[in-house]
């Protein structure tokens, strides 16, 4: 059913107050169909578009939204082949992503352990290449099918086809709004390899008492880590890191930290450098910042959060004068990693 001028308040985590023209949630291909001969016949204008919406958890929404939102529900998770080493999981996008974790971490499933407590559903993890603690979608992704809007078809891509980068995909590049994600195939591990190194994951387990490493062990040492600096946003309104971690030439990072010995920085291994977006936000006076009800989180400065009654146009704002203190200081470029449509 389709309605009209409908909030979209409870379908983004930031709980930015705007309208949809008209919204309606599909959880199969023919509803989706359907959906898009109404838009043709009822809506037809020009400046309108499709726009899908999955778990909203990695949206600012600045205006209303014109035209036709459809809300991506298609559930299900169903196995489709096993071999020696690997179990292969096709996922509904509209699947809620922790529950998957979950249900992996409760099958012994191994390799999402360390993307526990993600918010958002299935369909945004490729297209996002979500990632965290040192693993990425791309790690245990095999394929995905997607509906191609124009043309009316099921298209199949493979990993290479995905073209995934640091939160990025061909998703979110050339072929951006031109799909629907309608499921995604994951390989996960029936033998776990194990990844402690990246963050304070080693520290946590050691603090939880644990003897021996399980991927049980290393999901819950992650949901603590973030429970721990990351804002509910059924209490307060986020989309978790805002900003990517910048990815420099490590002789400009040599020169960075010779005028700023503290820097935080990763090796890549491949000339470059990752540096951490959190600590140049700290460093320059943002974290705890608030004005309003827009504002930078007290215990994490990567997270930008609404304490209530922001405007999307006033995280924006924020976010922008962030941007630009940070480029006066360091003469880096801080990217968004949140989509604003």
């Amino acid at each position: 059913m389709v309605k009209e001028n409908f909030s979209l308040k409870k379908y983004n985590t930031f709980g930015i107050d705007v309208m949809a023209q008209y919204f309606a949630g599909f959880s199969t291909i023919e509803q989706l169909e359907e959906l898009l001969e109404f838009e043709k016949l009822k809506i037809n204008n020009p400046k309108s578009s499709t726009f899908i919406l999955g778990g909203g958890s990695n949206i600012l929404f600045t205006k209303n939204v014109e035209g036709l939102v459809l809300k991506n529900e298609i559930k299900g998770i169903e196995r489709i082949r096993e071999d020696e080493n690997y179990v292969y999981l096709k996922t509904g996008a509209g699947e809620n992503w922790h529950q998957l974790v979950l249900y992996c971490i409760n099958n012994n499933l191994a390799g999402m352990e360390n993307l526990s407590l993600i918010p958002g559903n299935v369909g945004a993890s490729p297209m996002q290449n979500i990632g965290a603690y040192g693993v990425e979608i791309k790690d245990v992704f095999h394929q995905l099918e997607a509906f191609h809007l124009l043309e009316k078809k099921i298209v199949r891509f493979a990993k290479d086809d995905c073209k995934f980068g640091y939160r990025e995909s061909i998703f979110k590049g050339e072929l951006k709004d031109q799909f629907v994600i309608l499921n995604v195939t994951y390989r996960l591990n029936k033998i776990p390899h194990f990844n402690t190194s990246y963050g304070a994951i080693e520290q946590e387990l050691q603090t939880m008492g644990i003897k021996e490493l399980t991927i049980q062990a290393i999901s819950q040492a992650v949901i603590n880590i973030r429970s721990s600096k990351l804002p509910d946003p059924a209490v307060i309104g986020n989309a978790g890191s805002f900003f990517k971690n910048p990815e420099i030439d490590n002789k400009q990072f040599l020169n960075l930290r010779t005028a700023f010995s503290a820097i935080v920085g990763y090796d890549l291994h491949n000339g470059k450098t990752k540096l951490a977006a959190g600590w140049l936000i700290e460093q320059c006076g943002w974290k705890g910042y608030r004005k309003k009800d827009a504002g930078c989180y007290a215990k994490q400065a990567l997270i930008l959060v609404n304490y209530g009654a922001a405007s999307g146009k006033e995280i924006l704002i924020l976010s922008e004068e962030i941007i630009v203190s940070i480029k006066e200081k360091y003469g880096i470029l801080l990217e968004r990693e949140v989509n604003i449509p």
